[in-house]
């Protein structure tokens, strides 16, 4: 039996590893990192710390294996990184390390220099998301139950749409997406940019 609930400030470590072990376009991006906190520092842990009213997991008997992450204001969420959350993180990561993998390299870079949304899917979408599920809850609805459990609190705070961002090598989570209800917007770089209408 797999439930849907709040977050907990010990949830935290969960975020991290979920995104982690979910990081390789829905496979296990351990190989690819040294430094196994940096992907988490990104897509999970900030909206754990900053909004973590607006995460929610799916736990099973063996614990949390899964999450849904956003903010209804990405650009007030922007923000609020640029003055608490990232300044620590790049204080930490300012000197290179001979450890750090490629793929670390490209997290660090990330954090340095966060991609942005284009501006007019922002306006259009201005809430966005992050979804992650261990390959032990998927095929059994719990993304959807995840996903409209949190739409479900976006509509009742009056949020016009949502956005997120899917690896263009992603062709399985980009069927989901496409499934729940969101459209392709624009494709930049290895980013495929999707929106969902909450006005209609």
């Amino acid at each position: 039996m797999t439930t849907i609930r709040g977050f907990r400030a010990d949830d935290l470590p969960a975020l991290y590893d979920i995104c982690l072990t979910t990081g390789a376009s829905g496979r296990d991006a351990t190989p690819q990192h040294n430094d196994h906190a940096l992907i988490g520092h990104i897509y999970a842990a900030p909206y754990g710390v900053l909004e973590p009213d607006h995460v929610m997991l799916a736990e099973d008997e063996f614990g949390v294996a899964g999450y849904i992450v956003g903010t209804f204001d990405s650009i007030s969420f922007a923000e609020r990184q640029e003055h608490e959350w990232w300044p620590a993180l790049r204080q930490r990561y300012a000197e290179p390390s001979a450890a750090l993998t490629a793929a670390d390299k490209q997290r660090i870079a990330a954090i340095q220099n966060p991609e942005r949304t284009p501006a007019e899917i922002v306006a259009s979408y201005p809430a966005h998301i992050h979804m992650n599920l261990r390959s032990r809850l998927r095929g059994q609805g719990v993304g959807s139950r995840l996903l409209q459990s949190w739409v479900a609190l976006a509509r009742a705070a009056g949020v016009p749409g949502i956005h997120l961002g899917a690896n263009a090598s992603n062709s399985g989570g980009i069927g989901f997406w496409q499934h729940s209800g969101f459209s392709p917007l624009q494709t930049v770089g290895r980013s495929v940019w999707m929106g969902m209408s909450l006005t209609n």
